[in-house]
């Protein structure tokens, strides 16, 4: 574990050996610790970021823990390694933070790597229909029958966490130990509460933004993933200059795990 400190004084911590071309990896939650995506099957020089009051970095006060106001977090890091020029993955909502990067630091990016990022920075709205068109296409699934009822709560009004629980085996292609395990890494819930606060996204500004992006950007979506359904990331690929929209069989919300193989050939290139 490597630490440094960003522009405000707040500790940052990171996770993996910094080489000459790092691919720097963003997680999502919004805020969950980064030891979540510490199972990424690639071979490239991989480090993972833990954002502010998340895993081992320290906590921030409450109102620097916004989406637009932690790209500079991103920014002190990629000065910290000494690289001109830098490699991003973000997942979910990581995403959202890797794309303002890009828009601010566009000089600075060398490639980006889009896992299921959340659409909201474009404005995008995945709506109730689009994830009941991918839910049904899960009818056949074992666990189907209990999980579809937390949905069915959540599209009547009845926002609980208890449905959101209900819900969980919707967002992997399998739902096994593998699946269940991702809910064991900490999230800070104050943070996330603020991550999307009202003034940290300009949806318009940051599609004008990316039309003039030149920096090659790689986009998986999982074939299930109700939190970004395959149509809608092809409408999000859109806004891009220079995008490529992979969609991985049978994937969910982390494809990584789904299948590490088909995600390590998409990412690395493997032929």
């Amino acid at each position: 574990m490597g630490t440094f400190k960003t522009f405000d004084g707040v500790g940052l911590a990171y996770h993996g050996a910094a080489g000459a071309d790092p691919l720097i990896c963003l997680p999502g939650g919004p805020m969950q610790a980064s030891s979540y995506i510490a199972g990424l099957p690639l071979d490239d020089n991989v480090i993972r970021l833990d954002l502010r009051g998340t895993g081992d970095s320290e906590a921030a006060p409450k109102e620097t823990y916004r989406a637009d106001r932690q790209v500079d977090d991103v920014e002190a890091f990629r000065q910290h390694l000494g690289l001109d020029k830098i490699r991003l993955l973000g997942h979910s909502a990581g995403g959202t933070l890797a794309i303002l990067y890009a828009t601010r630091y566009p000089q600075h990016v060398k490639e980006l790597v889009l896992v299921a990022p959340s659409p909201r920075v474009v404005g995008i709205d995945v709506t109730d229909e689009d994830r009941k068109d991918i839910a049904l296409q899960r009818s056949g699934e074992p666990w189907y029958a209990e999980a579809i009822k937390g949905f069915e709560e959540i599209w009547a009004g009845n926002v609980t966490p208890e449905a959101f629980a209900k819900i969980s085996p919707f967002f992997h292609g399998r739902w096994d130990d593998a699946a269940r395990a991702l809910d064991d890494h900490p999230r800070n819930g104050e943070a996330a509460q603020e991550f999307y606060a009202e003034g940290s996204l300009d949806p318009e500004a940051t599609r004008a933004a990316l039309k003039t992006l030149d920096v090659p950007t790689l986009f998986i979506a999982g074939e299930y993933d109700v939190a970004l359904p395959p149509k809608r990331a092809q409408e999000y690929v859109e806004h891009f200059l220079r995008a490529e929209l992979v969609v991985q069989p049978g994937a969910g919300h982390f494809p990584w795990v789904d299948d590490p193989e088909a995600f390590a050939a998409t990412v690395q290139r493997i032929p």
